[in-house]
């Protein structure tokens, strides 16, 4: 079992930053890839960046330059720095966790956190 706890969102102007964080505990941790998902209101869920802990990372397109995916081994956390945040990133984002990098990317991770919101205004 892995256990996903995110945290960090919060309301914040278009231009703005946030970094949010995902601690994993569990038996098997050290043995998951990680990564992050968001969910706007009406829309389905779109798969945002992941990472393996050696620094494999796929990030989707419409926030590169923008958000940057990173781990700290020690911590047991994986975090999502968003810069120049725009309104349109608003969402419910959630970290996830499977065994399989791929399953990760393709957003059929076997662990899911709860989420966090995040809100842009204009």
């Amino acid at each position: 079992q892995v256990q996903l706890v995110e945290s960090g969102g919060g309301l914040v102007q278009a231009g703005g930053s946030l970094r949010l964080s995902c601690v994993a505990s569990g038996r098997s941790f050290s043995r998951y890839f990680m990564g992050w998902f968001r969910q706007a209101p009406g829309k389905e869920r779109e798969f945002v960046a992941a990472t393996t802990w050696s620094g494999t990372r796929t990030i989707v397109d419409s926030v590169k330059g923008r958000f940057t995916i990173t781990s700290d081994n020690a911590k047991n956390t994986v975090y999502l720095q968003m810069n120049s945040l725009k309104p349109e990133d608003t969402a419910v984002y959630f970290c996830a966790a499977d065994p399989t990098y791929g399953m990760v990317v393709a957003g059929t991770s076997s662990y899911w956190g709860q989420g966090t919101q995040v809100t842009v205004s204009s």
